[in-house]
């Protein structure tokens, strides 16, 4: 990455494992597109439940030469959110698959859908 990573905490408190977990993951969208210009990653408790166990909101922004790559999982949508490292998974895997369609874009290997007769 020619910048480095920024990870932003809201209403949680910063746990070096969760942002060791982040940074691997970070550090592997380089594998599916290059160069990977900066990635930033926003983590978000909006609420805290006392019969529930909290909600988390992640959102990253990845940025490529001329494109930027958003990806958001809601806590509201998905109660696995519950469980911070299943809310990173789900969007790092996510960030992952528009990458690789992006670079499969750039490079010309999306196929225009046929229609059969």
């Amino acid at each position: 990455m020619q910048h480095p990573l920024q990870i932003t905490w809201r209403g949680v408190p910063p746990s070096p494992a969760l942002e060791a977990d982040i940074r691997e993951n970070a550090a592997k969208l380089e594998q599916f597109f290059d160069p990977v210009i900066s990635c930033r990653v926003v983590i978000e408790c909006p609420q805290t439940h006392r019969r529930h166990g909290n909600l988390y909101r992640l959102r990253i922004d990845v940025h490529v030469p001329g494109h930027t790559i958003n990806v958001s999982r809601d806590a509201q949508v998905d109660h696995s959110h519950e469980d911070m490292y299943v809310t990173i998974r789900d969007a790092f895997d996510a960030a992952r698959r528009q990458l690789q369609d992006h670079a499969r874009f750039v490079h010309g290997d999306i196929r225009a859908s046929s229609t059969s007769p």
